[in-house]
């Protein structure tokens, strides 16, 4: 399936640097976030090395088909996904061996939400609060489930959503990568349709910009880079208090579909 997207990045109006990272590598169909934790820059370090260790080990499977699988081989899903899983466990391996070999690397790690898009097919891997969502008609539904403490919190009744957005705590993530020598990976699979929008992003969207905002926003805007970028404005707006990463993914209509859109909408526009 034919996709486009639109990516950006910003600083936010808080913060000194950006720890988030982003991919997007349409000829793989892989699109990644990270959001980086740690002193000094080690959280920008960690975010990056994700990224293009991610990209490395995909590309590098595309060429060699037999390479190994890093950790265990999921069979509920299929070799794209499992692959996707190895990059990051591998991702973890490589992180946490630099946070235990330098001391001003000490204790980084990272979140991370990937996609990786093989015709219809959507592999889904996460580790962290950073989120993925899709769009489609006039819903939008977050397709992760956030490793926090407040998330997991919600989960137990032990707090309501609207609480957890005031949290002190909300911060606090509970799986990341290079944390510890090994992690598990949240996995999933789902059918893509044609005109399907895909969100990948970090926190710094989710804080300030609420989902009904976001999915008016991606509608209204037809091209996914204007998108992406009045999405971080959004963020800004709102406080602009952490770092924003966003990465929109739009599954191409047929042509036919179009043009009976704009056959629509000419019709419409008449009728005023």
């Amino acid at each position: 399936m034919e996709t486009v997207f639109g990516a950006k990045t910003d600083v936010g109006l808080k913060r000194l640097h950006n720890e988030d990272s982003l991919s997007a590598d349409p000829e793989l169909g892989l699109y990644i976030v990270c959001d980086g934790m740690g002193g000094r820059n080690a959280g920008e370090v960690a975010s990056s090395m994700a990224v293009e260790i991610i990209r490395k080990h995909l590309q590098e499977a595309r060429q060699d088909v037999n390479r190994p699988i890093i950790g265990d081989h999921d069979p509920q899903f299929s070799p794209q996904t499992n692959r996707l899983a190895s990059a990051i466990r591998l991702a973890n391996q490589v992180i946490n061996g630099a946070g235990r070999g330098k001391s001003d690397q000490s204790g980084m790690g990272t979140t991370v939400v990937s996609v990786l898009v093989t015709g219809q097919v959507l592999s889904v891997a996460h580790v962290g609060d950073s989120r993925l969502y899709l769009i489609r008609g006039d819903t939008i539904e977050p397709l992760t489930a956030d490793h926090s403490l407040v998330a997991e919190q919600v989960r137990r009744g032990i707090l309501t959503e609207e609480e957890a957005e005031r949290s002190p705590q909300r911060n606090i993530v509970t799986r990341a990568l290079g944390v510890e020598e090994t992690v598990e990976v949240e996995l999933d699979e789902l059918q893509l349709m044609r005109g399907d929008t895909l969100l990948l992003c970090s926190d710094g969207l989710t804080r300030g910009v609420k989902s009904a905002e976001i999915l008016q926003t991606v509608r209204n805007e037809a091209d996914p880079q204007a998108a992406a970028d009045r999405l971080v404005q959004m963020a800004n707006a709102a406080g602009g208090e952490d770092n924003t990463t966003v990465v929109l993914v739009t599954v191409k209509e047929s042509d036919t579909k179009r043009f009976w859109q704009r056959m629509r909408s000419r019709l419409e526009a008449l009728r005023r």
